[in-house]
């Protein structure tokens, strides 16, 4: 079994046509503010380490930096932990989903969608479907799910184009490279332009 990080599970959707956050690795704490300055206030700050899982628990990611002073103070709270490199990325307003592949033993590779973020945990909100599906199926379960009631609440607007193209893609990831055992892409961002990753982690057999 093989885990990727989230720079490398990152790079490895990119090159498969996803929309990733503009981001910057960085190895050292003194080089933040540099890569902050560069991607443009505000920022997203982690820590990116084989050893982390939920950084949210570990106090790993702090988002919305508006300026250096903002870096420091979160950099205070963060664990220190060896060779652990940085990831800062441009702060991106929007819904936060999750979408996930899973290889179930018995029926193979399942689709996920649900509530993302924070909101994973709390709501349990997900929607499968197992594979292969076309987009009305993806659909389909898009509306079944809590995420998508909000999505739509109070005039709410978001690309829902985008956001079946990206299932769509991640299904057809499932076909491309079936060792593909667990993928988690969590948040994805969804708003009225953009449907971006701006976190993922990927387990191969």
């Amino acid at each position: 079994m093989r885990v990727m990080t989230e720079k490398d599970a990152e790079d490895f959707l990119e090159k498969q046509g996803f929309s990733i956050v503009e981001r910057m690795v960085v190895k050292t704490r003194q080089d933040i503010p540099k890569a902050a300055r560069k991607i443009g206030f505000p920022v997203v700050l982690k820590l990116s380490s084989s050893s982390i899982i939920h950084k949210t628990e570990l106090n790993a990611v702090a988002v919305d930096l508006k300026n250096t002073l903002g870096i420091a103070n979160a950099l205070r709270k963060m664990p220190k932990i060896k060779n652990a490199e940085f990831i800062v990325q441009k702060f991106v307003k929007g819904n936060e989903l999750l979408i996930g592949l899973k290889k179930d033993a018995v029926f193979g590779h399942v689709l996920i969608f649900g509530s993302g973020g924070i909101y994973t945990e709390i709501f349990k909100d997900v929607s499968m479907r197992v594979l292969p599906a076309n987009r009305k199926e993806i659909e389909n379960m898009v509306r079944e799910t809590r995420a998508f009631q909000l999505l739509i609440a109070r005039g709410k607007k978001f690309n829902m184009q985008k956001l079946l193209d990206v299932l769509e893609k991640t299904a057809k990831l499932a076909a491309k490279h079936p060792e593909i055992k667990e993928l988690d892409i969590n948040p994805l961002i969804v708003n009225e332009k953009e449907c971006l990753v701006v976190d993922a982690r990927i387990v191969f057999n």
